[in-house]
């Protein structure tokens, strides 16, 4: 477990200085970025995925440094005034997007690992102008976060990253306050692909052999106390393996 963890640190502390260093300039040719130092993202995933209309003002490194799925504001429907906590937020996008709907009234979190693209992510913040962020270094499987916090829990693409996706949900579910919900974008397999299936399919870092079989994540859903959960397909990315959005809902009491 931990050595997938720094597998999938290291990729992504990668992505966030070839974004950076794109964003500069220095790349294509120039001694910055070293042959074969970049980091290979299916046309499926990343900041395409975004409508143009919530790209408009996003600083061009926190674009560049989107490694999602889809995008989890439109899974998520923020209002105004609502506390916000992203997962694995990267480079920022989905963080400074958030800020930007919930308003001056809200707040908008995010928590990842990589030093890297916490760096990158709160130099997006200011570029950005967002007041109304904040960045915290830690896992998704232990939030440092206290409990009942933040109204909406979204993630792009991360929770199949995780080595205890169970965690990850009851993370998610202690944060939230009673009647919050999670909006998730993430890759889901199809329930008759085995573990082993989804691995032919793709690596771990890459976001495809670890991910979740519909069943597993309602599943897991449940276990951590979320009602009205659902997982809707949107795209394929690989063979029985989708895109998709993943929503759930905590209970304003508790059952």
């Amino acid at each position: 477990m931990d050595e997938v963890r720094e597998q999938v640190r290291q990729r992504y502390a990668l992505a966030a200085v070839q974004s950076q260093a794109e964003a500069e300039g220095c790349c294509g040719g120039s001694e910055c970025c070293t042959p074969g130092s970049a980091v290979d993202v299916d046309e499926k995933f990343g900041a395409g995925l975004y409508d143009a209309q919530d790209a408009v003002s996003i600083p061009a490194e926190a674009l560049a440094a989107s490694l999602g799925c889809g995008n989890p504001l439109a899974v998520a429907e923020l209002k105004a005034g609502e506390r916000v906590l992203d997962l694995g937020s990267g480079g920022g996008i989905d963080v400074l997007l958030s800020a930007r709907r919930v308003g001056p009234a809200g707040f908008a979190y995010g928590v990842d690992m990589t030093d890297e693209m916490l760096d990158l992510a709160r130099a997006n913040a200011v570029k950005a102008g967002a007041t109304n962020v904040e960045f915290r270094k830690g896992t998704i499987e232990d939030l440092p976060l206290d409990d009942n916090a933040v109204d909406v829990v979204i993630s792009n693409c991360v929770v199949n990253l995780s080595t205890d996706k169970q965690a990850v949900l009851s993370e998610a579910f202690r944060v939230l306050t009673p009647g919050g919900r999670v909006g998730i974008s993430d890759v889901v397999a199809e329930d008759h692909l085995t573990p082993e299936q989804r691995a032919e399919r793709g690596s771990y870092v890459g976001c495809i052999a670890g991910a979740l079989s519909r069943t597993e994540y309602l599943d897991g859903l449940s276990r951590a106390g979320f009602t009205d959960a659902e997982v809707t397909f949107t795209h394929q990315v690989a063979d029985g393996m989708h895109g998709a959005v993943v929503r759930a809902r905590k209970p304003l009491t508790e059952e």
